[in-house]
């Protein structure tokens, strides 16, 4: 059951393993944009982190305030599309205080659909929209946390290994045309390392 102090804990997970791979999406970025995203990252984590003790317990409002600190922090085009992406989910939840694990595929939804008309991308153009949308996929119909974790996680790293070799077709890293064939995405890895570090082990 996700409630104020699951989130609360999962966001506390998140801010400490973003800054356990920020020189790895710094890096990756450099190769494909401005080499900056592990520090979005990381800033984003730390804005959230500041703010847990006070999250209110409506589930709506805490996402609000998370996507709110994410967006003071950073003015990045990844950044944005993540408190996008927080922004629809707490839309879904507002006036709640606690959802069933079993509503995750929709709440991923909700944010895949909000960050594809910000983004102005869709599905192929090698983006963050192709792992958001594998994960909600793959975890439709799943109750339990542990298995939407794996299904998550299986789901996106297949995605990737499978646009891993194509070329992207939007945003900064489409400028650099036949580099950005077989190297990831870095909103893709961005997103990877969120499941990762969201969710305990």
């Amino acid at each position: 059951m996700l409630t104020r102090d699951s989130l609360a804990a999962g966001l506390a997970r998140l801010a400490n393993h973003m800054d356990s791979v920020a020189d790895e999406l710094n890096a990756l970025d450099g190769q494909l944009g401005d080499g900056d995203l592990g520090i979005t990252m990381v800033r984003g984590g730390r804005a959230v982190r500041d703010l847990l003790s006070d999250l209110p317990v409506d589930l709506g409002q805490a996402l609000l305030q998370v996507a709110q600190a994410f967006t003071r922090t950073s003015g990045s085009s990844f950044g944005t599309l993540t408190a996008t992406g927080l922004m629809a989910a707490a839309k879904a939840l507002k006036g709640r205080e606690a959802a069933d694990w079993s509503e995750t595929s929709a709440l991923l939804m909700a944010a895949f659909e909000v960050m594809r008309m910000r983004g102005k991308a869709d599905l192929g153009d090698k983006t963050v929209l192709d792992t958001l949308h594998a994960a909600a996929t793959a975890t439709e119909g799943l109750t339990d946390a542990a298995e939407i974790r794996t299904a998550a996680l299986t789901a996106v790293i297949g995605t990737m290994d499978r646009m891993r070799g194509k070329h992207a077709r939007i945003g900064r890293a489409r400028i650099f045309g036949e580099k950005s064939v077989g190297l990831d995405d870095p909103g893709m890895r961005a997103f990877l390392h969120m499941l990762r570090g969201i969710a305990p082990p």
